[in-house]
């Protein structure tokens, strides 16, 4: 098996990664501390690389807080684009694959079509713009590149939408839901699969690929869907986003066309509500463990 890297393992696609390796029984893949890994500290990471001799390098390292980067401009960049660049470039020098998880949010998504690859990416956000800039970064580098849009992603760990919905399920009898965004959530256990499968098909078609679940919500529908599943009742009103105005703006329509990768690489896509229903019940069984 060849020497796989992963960038950013302490995060939740990190945590997802860590536990398929476990249930696949994969070898040779090195999860670093956030310290050795900074992604930003050229130093260390040269060191990384020349000790650890990598195949593969799985970048999940990212600035993710979307209304903070509006604010954050720099530290954004810094994180999603120069940080890329630093690994494109060792990639290059050690004849790695980078296999680096981009997002939906370089997409304007005003536009109500599946979006594919080559479409015109058009972000309307910080984090939108530096995550683009990462990409174009590393196309530009190193030409043995994988770069995965994905969106809405949750899981068992860190903190995300699911989580957040399960726990306000608790405290609250009501909540108003955005209903006018569309898109299609991410089971991030999925995306750490297909991301194995990449690898284990010795495949080398490089460039960019799309992955989330199949199927099209809304956060609204989303919320109604944890509530449904987890037995949790919860009153959940639709409003517009108008009602709810954030910082930084979210594309209204961000579906995905996973012809590429599924064709490509032979990956089966699970439709959304069933790979949150595998989401809901690891979390009830980790609950009924722990208490």
């Amino acid at each position: 098996m060849h020497n796989v890297l992963v960038i950013g393992a302490g995060g939740q696609l990190g945590q997802c990664i860590k536990k398929v390796v476990t249930l696949r029984s994969i070898e040779n893949v090195i999860f670093p501390d956030e310290k050795t890994a900074n992604i930003l500290n050229t130093t260390d990471l040269a060191l990384l690389f020349e000790k650890e001799k990598p195949n593969y390098v799985i970048n999940c390292a990212a600035y993710t807080a979307v209304d903070k980067a509006e604010d954050e401009i720099e530290i954004a960049k810094a994180v999603n684009e120069s940080g890329a660049k630093n690994l494109a470039q060792l990639c290059n020098q050690y004849q790695a694959t980078l296999i680096h998880i981009s997002t939906d949010f370089v997409f304007e998504g005003n536009e109500v079509k599946l979006l594919q690859e080559d479409d015109v990416a058009e972000p309307i956000s910080v984090y939108g713009a530096t995550k683009l800039a990462g990409e174009l970064a590393i196309a530009e580098i190193l030409e043995k590149h994988i770069i995965i849009r994905t969106s809405w992603l949750y899981s068992e760990f860190a903190n995300n939408f699911v989580k957040t919905m399960l726990k306000l399920g608790t405290e609250r009898d009501e909540l108003n839901i955005i209903a006018d965004q569309v898109g299609t959530p991410t089971y991030a256990i999925d995306l750490a699969n297909a991301i194995f499968d990449i690898i284990k098909s010795e495949k080398k078609v490089y460039g960019i690929y799309h992955f989330s679940n199949e199927g099209v919500t809304s956060w609204f529908d989303f919320a109604k869907a944890i509530f449904k599943l987890s037995n949790t009742i919860v009153d959940v009103h639709p409003i517009p986003t108008s009602a709810y105005p954030t910082k930084a703006k979210r594309p209204h329509f961000s579906v995905m066309d996973k012809t590429k990768i599924k064709t490509t690489y032979n990956i089966n896509v699970p439709y959304w509500t069933d790979s949150l229903a595998a989401c809901i019940s690891e979390l009830q069984k980790s609950s009924s463990t722990s208490n």
